[in-house]
């Protein structure tokens, strides 16, 4: 049986990484890329292990293999679909019973993977070890006021060959209370790790980074001490876009897409709950609640910006050490533009194309 460390994995060139944990363990949290196999259905797993806890191992060893067995030809056939000139990786919770189960019946069928020491616990362990080391001691931030298009410009930059790290991606959430608007249920700690741990790699060895300006929160993920420090000493560029586009780029994102699916208004309207019980004036309470009842986005945009969260921007700034540099622009892709300009003249370069 061929074993193969953590370290070890990182070092492969573009391996097929087999997850054979449950859907539910594969759905908390997995390597980015990995493809789940499961040995056991989230059912099957939870009943093993109560017979683990009430009867013993061996008995619930018994019960596993009389589960397993009758899937073995087509899980095998499975795998054997993805090990075309790859390394293949086998990987289950902690490397013990399941990834060796099949490591070696691929093994008795003539194919030939790595089991991962350690399984997916050795695998968390060491990226969370590694993602302080990783990070550059350099940043440059991209402020703005809501709607801007910060996430946008960052991707236009990436293109260009500029190291950005996309937090929100990472999240799958933009930062605020209306932030997993057409994404989803947004990603839990342990994706947001393996997926900035990803995205560091990708950098390769960039002496700088660019990244948003974001709360130590996003969503349900939490930044890691040490890029919240680089970033609270970085470079800081402001962009400004007029109030007109910020609300046409909001309504693009939020709205158009979404709003004649049958969650929109009910999500749309657990939002407002929250924002309009933080606002003062009864006046625009008023407006902010006609504007939803009549499901007048247009309208209920700009207000929400003006009185809400423009001025709590303001405050956020604060945590950032260093003079702000402003970029005015018409629009996200001419602010991305001169973004890049200003880049040049600070003596950052591409670096990754």
């Amino acid at each position: 049986m061929k074993d193969l460390s953590v370290e070890e994995l990182f070092k492969l060139k573009d391996p097929i990484i087999i997850d054979i944990r449950s859907p539910i363990e594969y759905k908390d949290g997995a390597i980015p890329g990995a493809i789940n196999i499961p040995l056991f259905s989230n059912e099957e797993r939870q009943e093993v292990g109560t017979i683990y806890k009430h009867e013993g191992q061996a008995a619930a060893k018994w019960r596993a293999m009389e589960l397993v067995s009758p899937k073995i030809p087509d899980m095998l056939q499975k795998i054997k679909s993805y090990s075309k000139d790859r390394e293949l990786v086998i990987h289950c919770w902690r490397g013990g019973m399941r990834s060796k189960a099949v490591v070696t019946f691929l093994e008795f069928a003539g194919i030939y993977a790595w089991r991962l020491v350690g399984g997916y616990k050795a695998y968390r362990h060491y990226i969370l070890e590694e993602i302080p080391a990783a990070i550059p001691n350099q940043a440059v931030v991209l402020h703005g006021l809501t709607g801007v298009g910060k996430t946008e410009i960052l991707k236009i930059l990436k293109t260009k060959g500029y190291p950005i790290l996309d937090l929100e991606e990472m999240a799958g959430h933009r930062g605020s209370i209306f932030g997993t608007v057409g994404l989803g249920e947004g990603n839990n700690q342990k994706t947001f790790d393996s997926l900035l741990f990803k995205g560091l790699q990708d950098l390769q060895g960039a002496d700088y980074f660019i990244v948003e300006a974001e709360s130590k929160r996003i969503g349900k993920a939490v930044q890691p001490e040490k890029l919240m420090d680089v970033k609270f000493k970085g470079i800081n560029l402001y962009i400004h876009t007029p109030l007109e586009q910020r609300v046409k780029h909001l309504v693009s994102e939020y709205v158009l897409p979404f709003e004649k699916e049958a969650w929109y208004y009910e999500k749309i309207s657990l939002g407002m709950e929250r924002v309009i019980k933080r606002i003062k004036d009864a006046e625009l309470k008023s407006q902010l609640s006609e504007a939803l009842i009549k499901r007048n986005y247009q309208a209920m945009i700009p207000i929400l910006l003006e009185y809400y969260y423009d001025p709590r921007y303001d405050h956020a700034k604060l945590e950032y050490q260093r003079e702000f540099i402003d970029i005015f622009a018409k629009d996200y892709q001419d602010a991305a533009d001169h973004v890049a300009t200003k880049l040049e003249q600070l003596s950052f370069q591409p670096v990754l194309v």
